[in-house]
């Protein structure tokens, strides 16, 4: 892994309770294992403590700092795009689906996709805490608009674990417009109009409750942007 830069970005917004766990597990487990690697962390305009949180890893980690907040497609875009690795992973900043998974994202990566992603789909035993059932519920019920309404074959586009390499990267957040969560499915849908190599890995994945997806607000935002997912990129050309 030594030759390869390995890019980890994490979109935070008031994540002072947790942002330090977060990244001493990160950074641990990736010099533990020998990895060429940077932390990118996406501060995406926070209002409590993040950034102060942040001063005690400033020899670690590169911070990517602005406000007003923009949303979760904003933070991880810019992430991604500030990134150098020859793979790009990023990741929730709770850590849902744990940094060890990593390792599936890279086989798959090195194995010629362009991009791999984490699916709770795949393998429902690997989900070792659950939501709430209604989030659960909602989750199926948003899957099934992507489907219906953007694209088919992806039964879990918001796990919040996903790798690219360079060029995919570069080539589908250049083009990207989505700020908020349903950023992936425009990522994924650019990536499929692109031609690009999609695979997806059974990851394990635990339930934070302090979620800060709100189930009605957030749920209502993410069906707006599906319908405009298609609008926004109707005359991309790769």
């Amino acid at each position: 892994m030594k030759n390869e830069l390995v890019s980890l970005v994490i979109p935070v917004y008031n994540e002072e309770d947790r942002i330090v766990s977060t990244l001493e597990k990160v950074w641990n487990y990736l010099d533990t294992h020998n990895y060429h690697f940077e932390i990118v962390v996406v501060d995406d305009g926070s209002k409590d403590n993040t950034l102060e949180k942040l001063q005690q890893f400033k020899n670690q980690v590169k911070v990517i700092s602005y406000y007003p907040n923009r949303g979760k497609g904003a933070a991880v875009r810019t992430g991604m795009l500030s990134s150098k690795g020859k793979f790009r992973i990023f990741s929730d900043a709770d850590l849902s689906t744990p940094i060890y998974e990593i390792e599936k994202l890279l086989e798959k990566l090195k194995g010629g996709a362009d991009i791999c992603i984490g699916s709770r789909a795949l393998d429902p035993l690997l989900i070792k805490e659950h939501q709430p059932f209604y989030r659960e519920f909602m989750g199926k019920m948003f899957n099934k608009f992507v489907q219906l309404i953007v694209f088919k074959g992806i039964e879990d586009t918001q796990c919040g674990f996903k790798g690219f390499t360079d060029k995919a990267a570069e080539l589908v957040f250049s083009k990207s417009k989505i700020d908020g969560f349903s950023f992936d499915v425009e990522i994924l849908f650019l990536a499929k109009k692109a031609g690009l190599r999609i695979e997806q890995v059974a990851v394990e994945w635990y339930n934070d409750k302090r979620t800060k997806v709100h189930p009605i607000k957030d749920s209502v935002n993410m069906f707006i942007e599906l319908l405009k997912i298609k609008k926004h990129h109707s005359n991309t050309i790769f």
